[in-house]
């Protein structure tokens, strides 16, 4: 099948770009399946290729509260065997007609992407149905895929960042799923049975948690037929426990020693929900602030002007039970206490003061004129359009998104400073003490 993988790669790199913006709208058809499946399609038949990407509500905030990790664990076998298809012959059927299937658990969700020429869009229908339907969980792929997370784990504890980000979610989230590690821990992962993956998997793998979106060359009656092929046996409900909303807690500061050259900087403070009607003024915001890379507030403050660090960066976490903001960079040890000095004095300053009508302008122009690029594949764009629906944003959003960047005022960035940087971070620092 070596001219099937060569035509699937070329089909990927060629995959016509999406312009999201009022002179090239995108039409983004909403498709119901006779069971009742909705998803979202964009119509595109230049290039014989077909791109799903799908979520199941759930994701890691699911696992059992002394066993995180079932989520990613099984994000990762669910492609090792379905049905008759030991993990040998699966993989083989997937490489044969080069059809891209993969999986991945979110602190929210518990995902999927399908990519396949039109050609071997039945195979690869099959095999997806196989791998939600029918998941085998066979002893020498379960214990091949835990080894491999198992090795991941044993090398994250002496990654620096790794480790920062998990004290920071942790003492920003005590007592919540979001505070537990997304990925397990080695004594979770190594006690996670076949049963607590059959479990996770039948609770959250169901009709009524599901969220679909398709790009390629496939109409809206073919999508509907395939989607009740794959999808139309699932379980009607899923079986999720409840999680409470969330604010994160702050006001700590946390020294983590490890014998390392740079000293790991993170910090945490309360954000919005993506649902807040602030938000968009927020992004903006926090972009001017620390997302902008070499055009932010803080690279210019803590980089350019006084070379205390390589990189700084800011930025929102719209979970679906919190919202976070973020902070990283890394410095040497003995400048940590002058760095984390500098970023707060910028945060406050620009909660007191907000953006100079310099910096908004520009920072629109690039958040406008960036947006498309996120549309470069035809994966790129089912994944965005899967993202938009999580967010519970309009079909339209796509042609939408720019305006609403567009008629952000300096108020509404102030107002929005005013309320993401008042208030106090949780900050951890990872490395040696300063001498």
């Amino acid at each position: 099948m070596k001219l099937a993988k060569a035509a699937l790669a070329i089909a990927l790199f060629f995959a016509p770009a999406l312009t999201a913006g009022a002179a090239h709208a995108v039409n983004i058809e909403r498709v119901v399946s006779p069971k009742g499946i909705v998803a979202w399609l964009v119509q595109e038949d230049a290039i014989p290729l077909i791109a799903m990407s799908f979520a199941f509500d759930g994701g890691a905030s699911q696992d059992p509260a002394d066993k995180p990790g079932v989520a990613n664990l099984l994000s990762g076998l669910l492609d090792e065997g379905a049905g008759p298809l030991d993990s040998k012959a699966f993989q083989t059927a997937l490489d044969d007609y080069s059809i891209g299937l993969s999986f991945d658990a979110g602190r929210d969700t518990f995902g999927g992407s399908m990519r396949t020429l039109v050609e071997n869009r039945d195979e690869a229908v099959r095999l997806l149905k196989l791998a939600l339907t029918e998941p085998r969980f066979d002893p020498e792929p379960v214990e091949r895929i835990r080894a491999q997370i198992l090795t991941g784990l044993k090398a994250n504890e002496y990654d620096p960042g790794d480790v920062a980000s998990r004290a920071l979610m942790a003492s920003l989230f005590p007592d919540h799923p979001y505070g537990r590690p997304s990925d397990g821990t080695p004594e979770t992962v190594a006690a996670i049975t076949t049963d607590d993956l059959r479990d996770y998997f039948n609770r959250i793998v169901a009709k009524d948690n599901l969220t679909i979106a398709v790009v390629g060359a496939i109409d809206a009656a073919s999508l509907a037929t395939l989607l009740d092929e794959v999808f139309g046996d699932l379980p009607v409900k899923a079986n999720r426990v409840g999680i409470a909303d969330v604010t994160p807690a702050t006001g700590k500061v946390i020294d983590i020693p490890l014998s390392i050259p740079q000293t790991i900087i993170q910090a945490g403070g309360k954000g919005m929900k993506r649902d807040d009607p602030d938000f968009i003024a927020a992004s903006v915001a926090a972009y001017i602030l620390g997302g902008g890379s070499f055009s932010s507030r803080l690279y210019e403050e803590v980089r350019e002007k006084r070379g205390l660090a390589y990189s700084v960066y800011l930025g929102l976490v719209p979970l679906d039970h919190a919202g976070a903001v973020f902070v990283g960079t890394s410095t040497r040890a003995d400048q940590a206490d002058a760095v984390v000095e500098l970023i707060e004095d910028e945060i406050r300053k620009f909660a007191e003061t907000g953006p100079t009508e310099k910096e908004l302008a520009d920072a629109k122009d690039y958040l406008i004129g960036s947006y498309p690029l996120r549309f470069d594949t035809s994966g790129g764009i089912a994944d965005q359009l899967l993202a938009i629906q999580l967010a519970g944003l309009d079909i339209d959003y796509i042609n939408q998104r720019n305006d609403l960047i567009a008629a952000v005022t300096i108020e509404d960035v102030r107002e929005a400073a005013a309320r993401l940087f008042t208030g106090e971070r949780t900050i951890v620092r990872v490395g040696q003490p300063a001498s």
